[in-house]
């Protein structure tokens, strides 16, 4: 849609902007995609409802078209075809198995201009309804981050664990959650050795951290990606200038996990993201 390609394109020029001159250019190309990541029509600010589904007969929801229930290991759904619930640009009219977004083959619906996403976490099964016209979304400035710092890039090294394990780690709805943890990212920052532990994502490291600038100056804890060491190397490259706000900054129904023991840095990391603008 023109109208919010154009409030992007707004928010992402302000960023940048923000972030004053001598950044580097793949910084501040990696931050209009940030920006556009953040606010696209069916991005996290959209989020509006997370339902838990559970096996049995199914339930309406608050504001969603149809019944539901979970079904095994997919999402129930019966609704009319006068409720214009579409799934693949069809009307569902009677009895649907929905894949969550974590299989091979996953389904989305649409109901209007809003998204509904089967989802599975830790086996439980739940409907994200994305509405691109709700009042979080409209009211998004943009995000306000620190200048680039190039003390912030640094060299590091894997060292991933023998066998990985799994963390009980608190989640921003108040329950507990596994979270697999493979290695650890260990890295000097002002003269001193810290250690991160990180999550295998493809080809990529994921890590959930908090640092002293959280509360006074940085929403409660970041996330990093940082790029797996290649073939025959442990050697990687810790850039806290790409410290991102974790998706429930952007809305309530997200359930981030926070940081697990020992990710909480005793240092100030001022690089990167702080807060989503009020």
């Amino acid at each position: 849609m023109p109208e919010t390609e154009s409030a992007t394109d707004t928010t992402a020029a302000t960023t940048v902007a923000d972030a004053g001159r001598g950044a580097p250019p793949g910084w501040l190309r990696w931050v209009e995609a940030r920006d556009v990541a953040v606010s696209r029509a069916h991005g996290p600010l959209a989020l509006v409802a997370t339902h838990w589904l559970e096996n049995g007969p199914v339930e309406p929801l608050d504001g969603v078209p149809g019944r539901w229930a979970a079904a095994g290991r997919r999402v129930r759904v019966i609704a009319e075809a006068a409720e214009a619930l579409l799934a693949d640009g069809v009307p569902v009219d009677g009895e649907r198995l929905l894949n969550p977004d974590l299989s091979a083959d996953p389904d989305v619906l649409v109901h209007g201009d809003r998204k509904l996403v089967p989802i599975v976490r830790e086996g439980v099964l739940g409907l994200r309804v994305y509405d691109p016209d709700c009042a979080n979304r409209r009211a998004f400035s943009g995000i306000d981050r620190y200048p680039h710092d190039p003390a912030l890039v640094l060299s590091a090294r894997y060292e991933p664990y023998v066998h990985g394990h799994v963390e009980q780690v608190l989640n921003a709805d108040g329950r507990e959650r596994g979270m697999e943890l493979d290695g650890d990212v260990v890295f000097e920052l002002a003269g001193d050795e810290y250690r991160l532990a990180a999550s295998r994502s493809g080809g990529a490291l994921a890590i959930t951290f908090g640092d002293t600038t959280n509360g006074p100056d940085t929403f409660g804890f970041r996330q990093l990606s940082v790029p797996a060491p290649g073939p025959g190397t442990h050697a990687v490259v810790v850039d806290f200038n790409r410290a991102t706000l974790p998706p429930c900054a952007f809305s309530d129904h997200f359930i981030c996990p926070v940081p697990p023991v020992g990710n909480r840095l005793p240092v100030a990391v001022a690089g990167g993201e702080k807060r989503r603008r009020p």
